[in-house]
């Protein structure tokens, strides 16, 4: 269940109610592709690092170990002893993102492992079993993910066949939740709107899967090949017409000014590999702007990652220790940074929340907009 708090122009402050916990929205959901954070993160850190979310792949997971292991063990809160809530996608990106050969067809797609190369079948029935079988409290709908540019009438075509999978994905999750062996009963569906960068099909496709009255919608095909112009556009386009009373997802995004444009367009919940993936490479956000911590005037300094952060990366570790740290190979440089960057962001998503409450979104955002893109 949503509840809407109050609204800053079209930015939304609200709680998300969930089987494992309240979600405190605007919200960020950290990226556990296989179960936890890449650089060696736990979820037991994640405590620490104000994370209210955990994402976790289908795909991956249904490749190895193999939802149903997961399911003999319990299900993903007891196996990555992550006990708040957890989103689970349904594989649908990732099977149209790292599959070289795949056949789509009404019942759903064909498709080779990225792994071994050995065939999977993947439709709506499979993907809310898995996910199922994973006991997360949020499942994502199979859809399709197109590329952009789109053409037209196949973009018009995939949103037809993504409506009725989404309508498939939903009778099939009604019959898992009845069941005895079901882990997780009260788990969540969230549809998913596509249409690439095209105005009608986007809010044609937005009225059809609202009519549905979903625990949540996202908004799926962006940041995957067109402008960031288009992005806030087909944001803008689509939020009048998606349901004031549920959650909205952006999914897979982004900056943190991408996330401080989407917050102010009425998105509440994002998800992204950037602040861990960036922090693999050296690169930690701050909120002076953007650092790459191999670079040699931080040989010598002492101060922390961000002199405005009480992460325990900060509160520890000087740049000059991190540097190092990075220059050895050590890994530590990557878990340290990885650890940091999930604080900034939990905090970015939390100082919003608190400048929506008091009525200054728009003062937070006039002042970190241009700040926190910055290369320092």
């Amino acid at each position: 269940m949503y509840k809407l708090i109050k609204q800053n122009g079209a930015a939304r402050r609200g709680e998300l109610i969930t089987p494992h916990g309240t979600v405190q929205t605007p919200a960020f959901m950290n990226v556990a592709t296989c179960g936890a954070i890449k650089g060696a993160v736990s979820a037991l850190d994640l405590k620490d690092l104000r994370c209210q979310v955990q994402l976790c792949n289908t795909y991956h997971l249904h490749l190895n170990p193999g939802d149903e292991n997961v399911k003999k063990l319990g299900g993903l809160h007891k196996f990555t002893r992550w006990d708040k809530p957890i989103l689970t996608d349904s594989g649908g990106f990732q099977v149209f993102s790292l599959a070289k050969l795949r056949n789509i067809k009404e019942e759903g797609v064909t498709f080779a492992s990225h792994i071994d190369g050995h065939r999977i079948f993947m439709g709506p029935e499979e993907s809310m079993t898995i996910q199922s079988n994973l006991a997360s409290t949020i499942a994502m709908a199979f859809d399709e993910c197109i590329e952009n540019p789109a053409e037209y009438n196949y973009t018009k075509n995939s949103c037809a066949r993504t409506y009725r999978w989404l309508c498939r994905c939903r009778d099939k999750m009604r019959e898992l939740n009845s069941l005895d062996t079901t882990i997780n009963k009260q788990q969540m569906l969230f549809g998913i709107n596509q249409g690439a960068t095209f105005d009608d099909l986007r809010i044609d496709h937005m009225k059809r899967i609202r009519e549905l009255d979903l625990d949540g919608y996202a908004i799926g095909g962006l940041a995957v090949g067109e402008s960031a112009e288009e992005m806030y556009h087909i944001i803008e386009v689509v939020e009048p017409f998606m349901p004031e009373d549920k959650p909205r997802y952006l999914m897979g995004v982004g900056t943190p000014v991408n996330i401080l444009e989407a917050v102010r367009r009425g998105v509440d919940m994002f998800d992204c590999v950037m602040p861990t993936r960036n922090a693999r490479h050296a690169h930690v956000f701050t909120w002076s702007g953007r650092r790459n911590m191999f670079n040699s005037k931080y040989t010598l300094d002492e101060e922390p990652l961000d002199t405005e952060c009480d992460c325990p990366v900060c509160r520890n570790f000087s740049r000059a220790y991190i540097r190092h740290l990075f220059k050895s190979n050590e890994m530590l440089a990557m878990r340290l940074c990885v650890m940091h960057n999930i604080y900034f962001y939990n905090t970015l998503l939390m100082r919003i929340r608190e400048a929506l409450d008091n009525d200054e979104f728009d003062k937070f955002y006039t002042k970190y907009i241009s700040v926190l893109d910055n290369r320092i």
